[in-house]
């Protein structure tokens, strides 16, 4: 996945912030005003400008900024039949009502591809390396089953998780048909599992079969997969607020378990709790370095995101990092993030991984 020679590659996690009138188009294809034909006609014309503001920033790999999608994870209730919507609004403890979620309502269809017509957009536009997110089955297990409203459909969370496994790996060799560069899975719902009074919230009581329903959905997932996978993890936000926090060390023996390439984890932020978890990150892995703090309106210097990579050195490789902003700047269309910004961010750590590769 990484270039040998170049090393410090840098990613896009996937999301970017989007202009008002973008924000506003999503809005209104949601609540039936326009067509989804129309908004993407509209969005053709937006789109280009997304990848080619992260190929001026310097990025090895870019992505659509995900303008098109509400949410990296409502895509998928988008694509897969069998969801009902407005039915509840809180995401990782954080209040979002202008941003109602679905939940499965009854059985799964797959209707239409995920990510697979954003895939060959982003393809016919970009000059860089390509990677595209979709959402693991754990996250979109936490996220759209509620005891409320599911169970007539899956009996139990395990069993939604189950029926996601096939359509989120169709999708990955859909993607790779395509040409893409590298997956992404998206599980912030993991790394949530860190937080104490995240647990506490969701009644979670057994934390290792959490873990372990990650591990064996990701594994499921990524099962003949010939397109390098990355995972991320980071402690979700909205308005530059995370919903968790917490050090990844709970979590880190369930990523050696994981069969896929690399792992983008949110790291630059305080709420992360340091570096020191990497001590136990699977050598055999490429490490995602978050450098960038997305929530933080403080525009890295070069020299800042060198620093952070040279401290996570202490535990791995250099030949072993990537780097990545700690999360996508705007996961749901609403999260009211700054463009300029995240293009003077990504920048940065565009620049501070020229200096690794002098310096490494």
């Amino acid at each position: 996945m990484t270039d040998g020679k170049a090393g410090f590659e840098t990613y896009v996690v996937g999301s970017l912030p989007r202009p008002q009138w973008v924000r506003d188009l999503i809005e209104d294809r949601k609540n039936g005003v326009m067509s989804w034909g129309a908004a993407d006609k509209l969005l053709d014309s937006a789109v280009p400008a997304a990848i080619a503001m992260q190929e001026r920033a310097g990025l090895d790999y870019v992505s659509d900024g995900e303008w098109r999608r509400e949410s990296y994870v409502k895509v998928f209730a988008d694509a897969v039949g069998g969801f009902g919507y407005d039915l509840h609004t809180e995401d990782a403890g954080i209040k979002v009502s202008s941003l109602p979620y679905p939940a499965v309502v009854d059985k799964l269809s797959a209707d239409r591809p995920i990510a697979v017509d954003e895939a060959r957009f982003l393809k016919s536009h970009a000059s860089k390396k390509v990677i595209v997110a979709i959402p693991s089955p754990y996250t979109i297990g936490r996220r759209m089953w509620t005891a409320e409203h599911s169970t007539g459909a899956y009996a139990t969370r395990e069993e939604f998780i189950d029926a996601c496994i096939p359509i989120v790996r169709d999708e990955v060799a859909r993607l790779t048909a395509e040409g893409v560069d590298a997956v992404q899975l998206d599980d912030p719902w993991l790394a949530l599992l860190v937080d104490e009074s995240y647990r506490e919230r969701e009644n979670i009581t057994d934390v290792d079969h959490e873990m372990e329903l990650s591990v064996k959905s990701v594994n499921a997932v990524v099962e003949g997969a010939t397109v390098p996978v990355s995972v991320h993890l980071c402690h979700a936000h909205f308005n530059r607020r995370h919903g968790t926090k917490g050090p990844y060390d709970l979590i880190m023996g369930a990523l050696g378990q994981m069969n896929a390439d690399r792992f983008a984890i949110e790291l630059a932020t305080p709420d992360a709790g340091g570096i020191e978890a990497l001590a136990r990150f699977p050598s055999d892995k490429l490490l995602g370095l978050g450098v960038i703090d997305h929530t933080d309106k403080h525009v890295e210097t070069p020299e800042e995101v060198v620093a952070r990579a040279e401290a996570a050195m202490q535990y791995v490789a250099p030949d072993k990092i990537t780097l990545n902003p700690d999360c996508g700047f705007s996961p749901s269309s609403q999260n009211p993030m700054d463009i300029d910004e995240a293009y003077l961010k990504l920048k940065a750590m565009s620049d501070g991984a020229a200096l690794l590769r002098a310096a490494h």
